[in-house]
This record gives C-alpha cells, structure tokens and sequence, in this order.
C-alpha cells in the first residue's frame, strides 16, 4: 500500500477511537481536520499535506473528467459531484442543520446541471448527462466551499453533541429538499442511525476517501 494511504487508515483508526472518549474530543478535532484536508485539494484546507484529491486531479485533461471507461458505471466527474453532494447533504442539513451550500451562491446554477440530488439513484443515463454537462472548473470551486464549511461546522462542535443522533426532522429535511430521490432512500435509513461521531466518520472523510481510490481506478481504466 502506498505510504500516505497507509498513514491516512492509520489515522482514521485514531480518529476512530478519539470520537468515543469526550476527554480527548480536542484531538479528535485535530485528527478530523487533517484526516479531511488529505480528501480534499491542498487549496481547501491549506495545511501543506499530501492531498489524495489532487493526486487524482493531477494530469487530466477535460475529455479524461467527463469519460465514463468502457465497462464502467461513473466518470470522475460524476465521482466528485457525488461525494462533494453528499459532504454538502450531511454536514449542512444533517450535522448542522443549516441550507446546504448548493443552494446558496447559486452553485447549482455554476454547475450548469439539472441534477440536485446525491446521486446514489442515477442511472447511466442521468451519469452520462451529468458528466457531459457539468462545468468543470465550478464543481472543483463548490468543493472546496462544501469542504471550508464542514471545518467550520467541526470547529464549532462540542463533544456532548458528537454522542447526539441525527434529529429526524433533518433528515425529513433532506427529502424534502430532494437532495435524496425516492430511490435512494435506503439512505436516510443509513443515517438516521448514526450519531454526529458517526457522521464525521464516514461521508466527509472515509466516504470520500473510498470514492477518490474509485476515481484513481477510472483513471488508470481510461489511460
């Protein structure tokens, strides 16, 4: 395995083990900052570590971005705008209980798609459109405000609320706003049982962590 990936599982497991005990919640905090700033681009987070997000980016060329490889389901593209939808989603409307950033700054209108959704329901035609259509350069600029947020919202936590499940009335929110279809509502399931320890654990750092060795895959594939 290479070196920063080792390190990366390494310090999700520390992670791990600091959201369970309130008397290290500061380190947890210091964990999550740099656990998350190596999933996201070095421009997000500014703390000079290795960034898996732009070893991904690194060298690809727009035709690259959009193509979805022969025998596969998704695109880079479609890969960053699923994980940057659901960072948006669960951070914002879950964790926070806040508007998600899509629909402020008129991000959704940048992004030049007609899809608002997580992207879990899609089929190959909608990932297709979506990988054809998006602008490039805003989905990699609404990414790094979707990341600035959730370390914002992480800043402002409290260990007492890390033990807190998610409110229901948040994750009716979610529908609501249709940032989850009918069809992936297995979902809300998912996340109604988790606490806001569980949610820091998975969609803002291992989720994208798992979807980035996805994109480095498709990648490869396409080269």
């Amino acid at each position: 395995m290479d070196p920063n990936h080792k390190f990366w599982n390494n310090q999700q497991q520390a992670l791990r083990q600091a959201l369970l005990h309130p008397s290290d919640h500061p380190k947890a905090i210091d964990l999550f900052m740099s656990q998350h700033a190596m999933v996201h681009s070095a421009a997000m987070s500014l703390m000079g570590l290795w960034s898996f997000e732009d070893e991904v980016w690194q060298g690809l060329t727009e035709i690259e971005i959009r193509e979805i490889p022969s025998g596969g389901e998704h695109s880079i593209a479609w890969m960053f705008w699923h994980m940057t939808r659901i960072e948006d989603v669960t951070m914002n409307l879950l964790l926070a209980g806040s508007p998600q950033l899509g629909d402020q700054d008129g991000w959704f209108i940048q992004l030049t798609t007609p899809f608002r959704d997580t992207g879990n329901a899609m089929d190959r035609v909608d990932i297709a459109a979506l990988s054809t259509t998006i602008d490039i350069d805003a989905l990699r600029a609404y990414r790094i405000a979707v990341g600035r947020r959730t370390r914002e919202i992480v800043k402002q936590s409290q260990h007492i609320e890390l033990k807190r499940k998610v409110d229901p009335n948040h994750l009716k929110r979610v529908l609501d706003e249709g940032a989850i279809v009918e069809g992936a509502r297995g979902l809300l399931d998912y996340w109604g049982g988790l606490t806001h320890a569980g949610l820091l654990l998975m969609p803002p750092t291992r989720h994208n962590f798992i979807h980035l060795n996805e994109a480095q895959r498709i990648k490869q594939k396409i080269r």
